[in-house]
């Protein structure tokens, strides 16, 4: 890919912004009933050498804190000094969801579905169109960071379509994130939008809604800078410690049955098919099941919420295989016959796996 030259100026939210200038401007979005005015902040650093533009964005979903976290560590500890190009940074996208503690906005729809937008649709969609209008045309690079939703809790990963376009390919290989899952682009999603315009866009997730996961962050920081380092916008980046897993399919399992859900693994373990990865009781201590994995893989994905109904998500495993398994094929919500257990054991301490 041919990034966008780096002209003498830019237009954003109506400014004009120079080679080597740091800005911060706000995208007013609307007002709250209150009359509040909504409005997103943008940062902008600009180096005085041309070349690409690359966005680094959070809060598209207002309860991910994760993400907000890693920009606004970067910008307040003053790391975005590009040697050359611009970085467009944008701590929170979604500033409802923000204020509420919700994943959408007032409206109930999901911003990440709502691309490309329209200027007289649903707030989801203004957001969108406005993101669209401003940002979109500036950019050729972008880490979309995320955090899994509710009660589940992501390992650091970074989403993406593997092997069908080479730059996104060698962006994610640059991050690299402990684990890269081949994800499929979703319509509506500003994956699939900025892809349809010929922008690279991966996505990190790490960690839970509304907690902050130290580890997670660490790791975006170090994968940021060496992707920035691949473009040539900064002189160094950390090594990874490990090289990353890639996973081309992944699998969520899920509860067969409703009752108390009890994992016996943690995020990152490996299970192998057939593995008792869990079980779930019902409330009255009169029966409870084992649940047996149906297929092998990393868990990447791990659901702490203890009261489960029947098809929730329960752990997401990351496969090596690149060939449809049953379990793929199968309807949804359906498992693996789960063997019942004889006699329900008694709570132990060492019979808790440890906290991921």
């Amino acid at each position: 890919m041919t990034p966008a030259s780096n002209p003498a100026a830019i237009c954003l939210n109506g400014l004009t912004i120079l080679p080597g200038e740091r800005v911060l401007t706000r995208l007013v979005i609307s007002r709250l009933p209150s009359g509040t005015v909504i409005d997103i902040p943008v940062h902008v650093f600009r180096s005085t050498v041309p070349g690409p533009t690359v966005l680094l964005m959070a809060g598209m979903h207002g309860d991910e804190v994760n993400g907000i976290e890693i920009i606004r560590r970067l910008i307040r500890r003053d790391l975005l000094h590009p040697l050359r190009g611009t970085i467009i940074a944008i701590p929170i996208l979604n500033i409802y969801g923000f204020l509420n503690f919700s994943r959408d906005v007032p409206d109930g729809k999901d911003v990440n579905r709502s691309f490309p937008g329209n200027p007289r649709g649903s707030l989801a969609s203004r957001v969108a169109h406005r993101f669209m209008r401003e940002i979109m045309p500036l950019i050729d690079y972008g880490i979309d960071f995320h955090t899994g939703g509710a009660a589940r809790s992501n390992m650091p990963q970074i989403r993406c379509l593997l092997h069908e376009d080479p730059e996104t390919d060698a962006i994610a290989a640059a991050f690299a994130a402990p684990f890269t899952l081949h994800s499929a682009l979703r319509a509506g999603s500003l994956r699939e939008t900025a892809m349809q315009l010929g922008k690279r866009i991966i996505v990190y997730e790490t960690g839970e809604s509304l907690r902050l996961d130290e580890s997670g962050i660490d790791l975006a920081i170090a994968g940021t800078f060496r992707v920035l380092h691949y473009l040539g916008m900064v002189a160094d980046a950390s090594r990874p410690e490990h090289p990353a897993i890639v996973c081309l399919r992944h699998t969520w399992l899920r509860a067969k049955f409703a009752g108390l859900f009890r994992s016996h693994v943690r995020n990152g373990d490996y299970i192998e098919k057939g593995q008792i990865y869990g079980s779930v009781a019902d409330p009255y201590g009169e029966h409870a099941v084992r649940l047996e994995a149906p297929v092998a893989g990393y868990i990447i994905g791990l659901n702490h919420m203890p009261v489960v109904n029947q098809g929730d998500a329960l752990v997401h495993v990351g496969r090596l295989d690149a060939a449809p398994s049953r379990i793929d094929l199968a309807p949804p919500y359906e498992e693996k016959p789960m063997k019942p257990l004889e006699h329900e054991p008694e709570d132990h301490d060492d019979d808790e796996p440890e906290a991921p």
